[in-house]
């Protein structure tokens, strides 16, 4: 397979990107692995495998051997710990949490599974990542100092300090599980600080708020309880992604 950050990038040259993000302690490996299945069908480009809290190795292992099982698509671990780790995927979101009070999750955690990744076989996706208000269990859990959604000014710094850093991509994170999604003018002036490729997650369930974000300047929608709640999950994806090209030919046209 190319390299997943490859993959990414020239895949940005034609779109945005849709990630299905499945959490393998809300439901069992071959649950997980139906849901990716629909939503391939359904047009998502990559998949992330983590959860903020109850996953452990056992679970991360068995949910990314059924994942991989039934898609080609780019397999990514969405990291808790620098515990749980495996080889069953293609690459790892080596994240710094910006945001945190807590050096541990700013630094140390990534740091402390560097040589682990490497022995893993994994590839590094490096990622600053940003959470805003309401911030959900991964603010709670991050020890965050959550940023107003009405304020984005501290995000501004942390956004274009990821990139001089040399992180790869940006990711602002909402809160799993949330109503609303991060406003579009939030997002509009993150993306006018920084040229690197810009995620966004939490709250966007809706081809409308899907289109908006890319329209305001996402790169990336990362959606996971859509996916997990929808009945036709294929439909669903489908009429996101639709969105979302949508709102990056507004974006390039406007």
């Amino acid at each position: 397979m190319t390299g997943v950050l490859e993959f990414i990038h020239k895949r940005l040259e034609k779109g945005p990107l849709h990630v299905t993000l499945v959490d393998p302690d809300k439901q069992s490996p071959s649950r997980a692995a139906e849901m990716v299945v629909k939503a391939n069908n359904g047009g998502t480009h990559l998949v992330l495998v983590g959860g903020t809290m109850g996953v452990d190795h056992p679970k991360l292992e068995s949910t990314l051997k059924a994942v991989k099982e039934v898609t080609k698509l780019p397999v990514i671990i969405f990291p808790s710990t620098a515990d749980v780790l495996s080889h069953h995927a293609d690459a790892i979101l080596f994240m710094s949490l910006m945001n945190s009070r807590n050096v541990r999750y700013v630094i140390r955690e990534a740091v402390s599974a560097s040589f682990k990744i490497q022995d893993l076989g994994l590839e590094p996706l490096s990622v600053g990542y940003i959470v805003i208000s309401p911030g959900a269990l991964v603010g709670e859990v991050g020890d965050v100092d959550l940023i107003d959604r009405n304020h984005p000014e501290p995000a501004l710094e942390y956004a274009r300090g990821a990139q001089i850093f040399g992180m790869d991509f940006v990711y602002l994170e909402g809160g799993s599980g949330i109503d609303d999604p991060i406003p579009g003018n939030f997002i509009k002036s993150i993306r006018s600080v920084i040229n690197i490729p810009l995620i966004v997650g939490g709250g966007i369930r809706s081809p409308e708020a899907a289109r908006m974000a890319v329209m305001s300047g996402a790169d990336i929608i990362v959606t996971g309880t859509m996916v997990e709640t929808e009945d036709d999950t294929t439909s669903a994806v489908r009429e996101l992604v639709a969105a979302m090209e949508e709102g990056w030919r507004a974006r390039d046209t406007g």
